[in-house]
């Protein structure tokens, strides 16, 4: 069969996605349909995001079966979907063309004259929409395609010009080897995916190959902060930038780093020992002045002006899922967060330290069984900024449960640093147990990357508050 180009997406082809329902499928979904492709998909199971490509006029299927794609011209799947999916078997039997879903990006981002791609273990997100709303501001015009909702593109993806396309670029079954970027960025390099990598090292050679798709007129920034990170930019032939918080030998700095009263950081950007400007940041956590900085050296380089960097950060207000508070209850203040490793999860609790509170609840939904036996010892240290964890279900994502690992195991490692975590299986009673035993000045935050933030919601259904904002 012919390789996939996009010459084969003629206006009225039939593309169906299988997973539609993944934060990066249904935006690909969303940039065909603008492009007069006839678009249709399924998944699992309804969600939000289903029921939003439903309302566009995509044709969603929920479960999955052969006479989903009988009409179909051609196949879109998800590294998550296995061989086995009763519509890749059709597909296979109709002679489709069947094509992973980073392929596809891959091919796309070829169409833009700066394709822009972030990588990283975390931060993926949230530097991507601050990238995307820089520019934005400053009538760049970019395409986006973002795995997170952001209020000020209307959701995960946004069409804009040709000339800067801004992605995120995951490293899982190392899809952005598939990519073709003008820039890379790459936070962070961490041990993950180790249901897919041998170990750390090869995760880092998976980064390196990713640099050297960067043409030599190209750019990759990298956190000199990260010695991981650094060894990724090996023998690369294109331009290197580095920046970072801890006060290295780095080409761009945040410096004079400080906290307000709700964690939100201020901090002054150098370029070479000449300071560019002040930023104050509306998101809180040490972690997204680093977010910030690397968004800020992709910008300035892509030739953005210091003052409209400046005026992008400061208006950022997050994405969805990333810190986001949702509301209170008796004055327990509901927050919910994507993070799902280790180092993540830290990072947000120590954020939350930051805020004024009496105690940290946190509820966290392991994600894969593969990460959660993998990093059992990272993250049952995770949780020192909580003051009481309660840990339910791992979420299965794309796996099967071997009984190689279950919440309880992580719960009893916790507990053996200091006993405050529980293992409580039933959303329902666990949003039960806050109402009962959480006490005005509490912060709760939701935490994992599968559907942990119904807890909240549950919560907040019996009676919701209006409170200010954070991020206001």
């Amino acid at each position: 069969m012919e390789q996939f180009t996009l010459n084969m997406l003629k206006p009225g082809t039939h593309v169906h996605f299988v997973g539609i329902g993944g934060i990066s499928m249904s935006g690909l979904a969303e940039i065909l349909q603008k492009n007069n492709i006839c678009v249709s998909g399924s998944d699992i199971r309804e969600s939000s995001i289903t029921k939003k490509l439903q309302q566009k006029g995509i044709k969603i299927y929920i479960g999955h079966s052969e006479k989903n794609v009988k009409n179909a011209d051609i196949v879109i799947y998800t590294a998550a979907v296995k061989s086995n999916n009763p519509e890749i078997i059709k597909a296979k039997e109709m002679n489709l063309p069947i094509v992973e879903r980073a392929s596809l990006l891959g091919e796309i981002m070829k169409e833009y004259k700066y394709p822009i791609a972030v990588a990283g273990t975390h931060g993926k997100t949230t530097t991507t929409s601050m990238l995307s709303l820089i520019l934005i501001h400053a009538n760049f015009d970019p395409t986006v395609l973002v795995g997170g909702e952001l209020d000020t593109i209307g959701g995960n993806v946004r069409a804009g010009g040709h000339d800067y396309f801004i992605t995120e670029a995951c490293e899982y079954v190392e899809s952005f080897l598939k990519f073709h970027p003008y820039m890379g960025i790459i936070l962070n390099v961490e041990a993950d995916h180790l249901d897919y990598f041998k170990d750390l090292n090869h995760i880092i050679q998976s980064f390196n190959k990713f640099v050297q798709l960067i043409p030599p007129d190209g750019y990759v920034i990298i956190c000199g902060d990260d010695s991981n990170a650094l060894k990724t930019v090996h023998n690369c032939k294109c331009n290197v930038i580095t920046y970072g918080i801890n006060g290295g030998n780095y080409h761009w700095k945040a410096k004079n780093i400080s906290f307000n009263a709700y964690g939100f950081p201020r901090f002054d950007i150098f370029y070479l020992d000449q300071k560019i400007g002040t930023v104050q940041l509306k998101v809180p956590g040490i972690h997204n002045v680093s977010n910030a900085l690397a968004a800020a050296v992709a910008t300035y380089t892509l030739g953005v002006s210091a003052a409209d960097i400046i005026n992008g950060l400061n208006i950022f207000k997050g994405a969805h899922r990333r810190f986001e508070v949702k509301g209170s209850y008796n004055n327990v203040i509901i927050i919910d967060d994507y993070a799902h490793h280790p180092t993540e999860i830290a990072a947000t609790l120590a954020a939350a330290a930051k805020l004024n509170h009496k105690k940290i609840w946190c509820i966290f939904q392991p994600h894969t069984y593969s990460r959660t036996l993998a990093l059992l010892d990272e993250f049952s240290h995770a949780f020192s900024d909580a003051d009481k964890v309660i840990v339910t279900d791992i979420y299965a994502a794309r796996e099967i449960d071997e009984g190689k690992i279950h919440s309880r195991d992580l719960v009893e490692r916790i507990n053996q640093h200091q006993l405050k975590a529980e293992y409580i299986s039933k959303f329902e009673d666990i949003a039960s147990y806050i109402k009962t035993h959480a006490e005005p000045g509490d912060i709760v935050i939701t935490m994992g990357a599968g559907n942990v933030y119904e807890i909240g919601e549950q919560i907040l259904l019996s009676k919701n508050e209006p409170i200010i904002k954070t991020g206001s």
